[in-house]
């Protein structure tokens, strides 16, 4: 048995060519970084790594983390610039017993001195977009504007359960904000006997349930993956509305030790990758009044898409 899942069409290839790496009897643990990776490395999607967007002062400030969940270890890095895949730095801190959550200076420090590749993510693109954005000081900003956090769970034959996220963070935030990608619990979270959950959206909002952790605590009484998913995100958006705010912007994945798959999103339309030993495909989620309606789609019907 094995699985893997990931957010978003972006997540698309490399989730597939990770796929293929299970499929051969590979390593989770090395899933989750070459699918996380090829996003990180692609210019066109602005929202994580090279041709992140900036922040509000010009800077492309990168978060990541990585969890193994036999072990409960996790890695992370955040508010930090210059590192080429953040990725590999948070799977690289992933096995400490101390000094696993790194930011700033700290955490592209260590990158260097591991000997991974440091660059410029800013390109020029992602700059004329933040100078254009300038102009438009009251812009609200929007999670989803620029697609968002790329989540990769992964299950291999020898049952190893692993997540990954990657992001650049909200567009034109704040000098020094972090969201909830790097932050166990709420962007992500892998207990290898239960199940692993990871979460895409407004970090304000996720971390506000500690979404990722109230999943696999689903999980471990029970519940499916997926209804593990609906049901928290359900939680925590009707809790928002007791609040008199709006059902938020959020999306989540989870996968069981099984190779149970499932998402949920308050959005019109999440789409994510997913495989396993029956084959790999883009499947979409979407709310319904009865529960998440989810259903394979072809590229092709997902064009136009978030």
């Amino acid at each position: 048995m094995y699985a893997i899942i990931g957010t978003w069409k972006m997540s698309c290839e490399g989730v597939r060519e990770a796929h293929a790496g299970l499929a051969r009897g590979g390593a989770a643990e090395d899933a989750v970084e070459q699918a996380i990776r090829a996003v990180e490395d692609e210019p066109g999607f602005t929202s994580v790594g090279y041709g992140g967007l900036p922040d509000h002062d010009g800077h492309v400030m990168v978060d990541a983390a990585f969890m193994n969940g036999n072990t409960l270890r996790f890695g992370a890095v955040m508010s930090a610039e210059n590192i080429r895949n953040p990725i590999r730095a948070a799977r690289a801190l992933c096995g400490r017993e101390t000094n696993c959550l790194l930011a700033g200076r700290g955490a592209e420090q260590f990158a260097i001195a591991q000997g991974l590749p440091m660059r410029d993510l800013r390109t020029p693109a992602s700059m004329m977009q933040w100078r254009e954005a300038l102009r438009q000081e009251n812009r609200k900003p929007d999670a989803y504007r620029e697609h968002d956090t790329v989540c990769v769970l992964a299950l291999d034959g020898r049952g190893s359960l692993i997540a990954g996220t990657s992001t650049s963070g909200l567009f034109l935030k704040a000098s020094g904000r972090v969201g909830d990608s790097p932050i166990v619990g709420s962007g992500f979270y892998c207990d290898a006997r239960y199940g692993a959950a990871a979460a895409t959206g407004l970090g304000e909002d996720i971390m506000r349930g500690c979404l990722s952790y109230d999943i696999v605590s689903r999980m471990r009484m029970g519940v499916s993956a997926q209804k593990a998913c609906e049901q928290a995100v359900k939680a925590l958006s009707a809790r928002k509305i007791e609040l008199g705010e709006d059902a938020g912007s959020i999306s989540v994945i989870a996968l069981s030790p099984t190779g149970e798959t499932g998402a949920a999103t308050t959005l019109p339309v999440f789409p994510f990758a997913a495989g396993n030993d029956r084959g790999f495909g883009l499947f979409a989620a979407y709310p319904a009044q009865d529960g998440m309606d989810i259903r394979a789609s072809s590229m092709q019907a997902l064009e136009g898409e978030p």
